[in-house]
């Protein structure tokens, strides 16, 4: 939900779900009016002092030393107004700053603002700006950037490239540039001083970068590390194979049609340390699987398979086999993987954190056993869209004390009678049962002994009612309900 802004509009969620803010460049590093709401501050105003003493009335001052009109002061606590003072006369009082621009004061404040309200207060005055452009109320977001947005037009129709300078004094270490061609990848590089060694992760969506540009890009940039491409449709297998560097730790490539078994072929090659891999593909088959090597299989430990619709119980034995140090493994919208596919999962990948099965029509309840049986470490399990999974398969999961987090949206067959099982798992923290059509009211009232719930999503879900909510928020006070 978004909280009210400035002027009671509501202000939009600061940070989506893939962590990434968008704060648009101009000339002065400032973010620009699509991002405020309400009254845009005056730029580079400064902060006012506070108003001076007010004198006492005439009728007093005439009565005070003159010296004490003179400097604003009141006479020591004790002494009359018309006495003479025998203690000496106290020094000047010792100037602070404003409270509006002490810095100190300042370093504390900002922690409690998101990076949306971050970029609109950075616009009230110089001081401001000052303590909120350090790089530790930016850590973790990435700036989100157009096209249109890396450019200024000037009077004679001509454009220049933007003052990245704001960027750079926020220590930003990541980029996300959208729509983007090989020209503005160069401007970038050319316009930005701490691209070549100071940004360590890039994303380029929707972009119409080629080989030559991708190719140019990873060379000029010696410090990135994390790569991302999605929706790109214009680079090639040969470009992963003329630009990937050994430095890459992070690589994540989707929606890009050109992408087939040949680029994992280059990524196994080129990309020895690589830590973490999401692929999304759909003409990625079985064989490209078998193309890792030893040197990822100790490297290697998050595979996110992504709606690769040709990747079957086979390419699951390569992975399994492969990169037997897997802690995090996604075989989301792979729809061909069966129970066996899951079995042998279990059976090789006992040191999994997180295993992904959703949109996967195929698995049923015995994979579930498979699961609870052999991963037991396993901390997060997805299972949206599984339909065939019924109250049976999560009285196989109520035996892990270690799942922490379990999502359940849109499993059409759990009822109620399910959901007692999941009342002896005290180690739940989020429970999604979001889209669940046979849930009841009554069944749904039931959560309230899972008293370490930290978050429970009821999105679309016919049983929750106004009055569920109620008796939720009484009687679960420190869970938050997704409604």
């Amino acid at each position: 939900m978004s909280s009210p802004g400035v002027n009671g509009d509501p202000k939009p969620p600061c940070l989506p779900r893939n962590g990434l803010v968008k704060l648009p460049g101009q000339p002065n590093g400032l973010g620009t009016a699509s991002i405020t709401k309400g009254t845009p501050a005056a730029k580079n105003r400064p902060c006012q002092p506070l108003p001076p003493p007010t004198l006492p009335p005439p009728s007093l001052a005439a009565q005070m030393p003159r010296a004490a009109l003179a400097g604003g002061l009141c006479p020591p606590a004790g002494l009359p107004l018309g006495g003479t003072a025998s203690a000496p006369v106290p020094g000047p009082p010792v100037e602070r700053p404003p409270l509006a621009t002490d810095e100190k004061i300042l370093n504390g404040l900002f922690w409690y603002f998101s990076a949306c309200e971050k970029c609109v207060l950075a616009q009230v005055c110089k001081a401001w700006r000052r303590v909120l452009y350090q790089p530790k109320f930016w850590v973790g977001l990435t700036p989100v950037l157009h096209a249109k947005e890396l450019y200024n037009v000037l009077p004679g129709g001509e454009k220049e490239f933007v003052n990245l300078q704001g960027f750079a004094a926020r220590g930003f270490e990541g980029f996300c540039l959208v729509g983007v061609s090989d020209l503005d990848i160069c401007e970038f590089i050319d316009n930005y001083a701490l691209s070549k060694k100071g940004v360590k992760a890039m994303s380029l969506k929707r972009s119409t970068i080629t080989d030559a540009g991708l190719e140019v890009m990873l060379e000029q940039m010696q410090g990135v590390v994390r790569l991302e491409l999605s929706g790109c449709n214009d680079f090639t297998e040969a470009g992963l194979w003329s630009s990937l560097s050994a430095r890459i730790t992070s690589l994540s490539v989707s929606d890009c049609i050109n992408v087939a078994d040949d680029a994992i072929a280059a990524i196994s090659q080129l990309l020895p340390n690589l830590a973490e891999l999401s692929l999304q593909a759909y003409h990625v088959t079985d064989t490209a699987l078998a193309y890792f090597t030893a040197r990822q299989g100790h490297s290697t430990h998050t595979l996110r398979l992504l709606s690769c619709w040709e990747i079957t119980n086979h390419g699951v034995v390569n992975v399994v086999h492969s990169l037997p140090n897997l802690t995090v493994l996604s075989l989301s919208g792979c729809s061909k993987v069966t129970d066996d596919g899951v079995e042998l999962v279990a059976e090789n990948l006992r040191k999994l954190r997180s295993l992904d099965l959703s949109w996967c029509p195929r698995i049923t309840d015995m994979a579930l056993e498979y699961v609870a049986c052999d991963l037991h470490r396993l901390e997060e399990l997805v299972l949206d869209r599984c339909v065939r999974i019924t109250d049976t398969g999560l009285s196989y999961l109520s035996t892990m004390s270690s799942l922490r987090s379990l999502y359940l949206r849109w499993c059409c067959q759990v009822q109620d009678f399910g959901l007692k099982h999941l009342l002896a798992m005290r180690s739940l923290r989020l429970l999604s049962l979001a889209g669940c059509p046979l849930l009841t009211t009554t069944g749904l009232s039931g959560l309230v002994q899972l008293q370490e719930l930290e978050e429970l999503e009821l999105t679309n879900c016919p049983g929750a009612t106004p009055e569920l909510f109620k008796y939720f928020s009484q009687h679960l006070p420190r869970c938050l309900v997704i409604e």
